[in-house]
């Protein structure tokens, strides 16, 4: 099987780090701005990809351990770029749905933190997850500073927080407070992530030097200025169209509960609950829900501008909370963005390479190439054909370790 190491004290682990895996006989979609390969061969080494390319130049060497995928299509495992991570269960969920990896923002507890520690290893058959730990809540700069500090002795991957009165229901941050989060998460090397709603927040913030915009503007259509702001930061904006879809969806019952891919994974209490009658009658009335349903046009429309004008914009779902099913949603909002306009390719750039450059981890993830992380997932259809073929899932790897799913 090409192990290096003989003597009986070699461990599997070891094996898996040696041994030369050989996929091959199907179309590469690398991820790069390279055209689909036919009759490709991929090989992946102790986690990461060794080669990938045409079948006529990439050689798989003697002994190495080989599995066909004819007739298939192998794209980079899909980055959620806002999502939630409770428990390391719920990365084996979203790794069932295509998501290999996972930017948790906010309220992850210490074992996710331990799961993230541990997923350099060869053996990882789990979504991969960076979090921003707690979100962010100080009223004055000198609590700013000290929760900044506080998160950054953590070991958060991005700060987070939250500028948002939710349709004026509790207090929002002040551009004061937030001007100097931002400035003490620079000044320890880390970003700042922000949810936001309205468009002359989104403005001040990316002026005070705000790194992710982690939601829409959902208020009014965006501007010239705004968007050429957006641009010149080179700053990228993740819509998250299912968290307002969440909202007010379950005022009935949606068609997806009964979609056999979602039932194989998803929370069966989460359903239960969001189809009682009564709950169901709560949210019709709810003026809340009423409003981000209103809104949920605007906000497409205001993605779909923003990419028009050259905003990078990456998938993202707000996915984990209760009613946020976390890995299908992911598939919904790719389908969602194609519905605005996008093509499938620029879909589902915005869920593999895009996402890992806005995520600053393009070295190790978003493309499928020489040295990066062998996570990817296996489609029984082209999803540059159909946006729904990432649906069509035949198998997902994750550090060349096939998913259970």
């Amino acid at each position: 099987m090409g192990v290096l190491f003989a003597s009986p004290a070699a461990t599997h682990a070891q094996a898996v780090t040696t041994e030369i895996q050989a996929f091959s006989g199907f179309t590469l979609i690398d991820g790069t701005t390279r055209a689909p390969i036919p009759n490709a061969t991929l090989l992946v080494r102790g986690g990461r990809v060794i080669a990938a390319g045409p079948s006529s130049s990439v050689s798989i060497p003697a002994g190495a351990q080989r599995t066909s995928l004819a007739g298939k299509f192998v794209i980079p495992g899909l980055i959620n770029s806002h999502g939630h991570v409770n428990t390391p269960a719920d990365l084996s969920t979203y790794a069932a749905y295509g998501i290999t990896t996972v930017f948790s923002l906010g309220g992850e507890p210490a074992s996710v933190f331990a799961a993230r520690a541990e997923q350099d290893a060869p053996t990882l058959s789990r979504a991969r997850v960076y979090f921003a730990g707690p979100v962010l809540s100080p009223a004055t700069p000198a609590e700013a500073r000290a929760q900044v500090a506080d998160a950054a002795a953590k070991n958060v991957d991005i700060i987070k927080i939250r500028v948002d009165d939710m349709l004026g229901t509790t207090r929002k941050m002040t551009p004061e407070v937030y001007r100097v989060v931002i400035s003490e998460a620079h000044a320890r090397g880390l970003r700042a992530a922000v949810h936001m709603y309205y468009l002359e927040d989104a403005r001040d913030l990316l002026s005070a030097g705000a790194d992710f915009l982690a939601h829409s503007v959902r208020d009014l259509p965006v501007d010239a200025s705004f968007t050429q702001l957006l641009k010149s930061k080179g700053v990228c904006y993740t819509p998250t169209l299912m968290r307002e879809v969440s909202t007010f969806v379950y005022e009935s019952t949606p068609s997806f509960f009964t979609d056999s891919l979602f039932l194989t994974h998803a929370n069966k209490q989460w359903i239960t609950t969001l189809s009682e009658p009564a709950r169901q009658n709560a949210l019709r009335t709810n003026t809340a829900a009423q409003k981000y349903k209103a809104q949920l046009p605007l906000a497409t429309r205001n993605m779909k501008t923003l990419f028009d004008a050259g905003v990078p914009i990456v998938m993202g779902t707000d996915s984990g909370p209760m009613g946020r099913f976390q890995g299908f949603f992911e598939l919904m909002e790719l389908e969602m963005m194609g519905d605005a306009g996008l093509s499938p390719a620029q879909v589902l750039a915005s869920a593999t390479r895009d996402a890992a450059r806005c995520m600053n981890r393009d070295a190790e993830l978003g493309t499928l190439e020489a040295g990066k992380r062998a996570d990817f997932l296996v489609l029984d259809a082209s999803p540059l054909e159909r946006v729904s073929n990432l649906r069509r899932i035949n198998s997902v790897w994750i550090a060349g370790n096939r998913v259970a799913r």
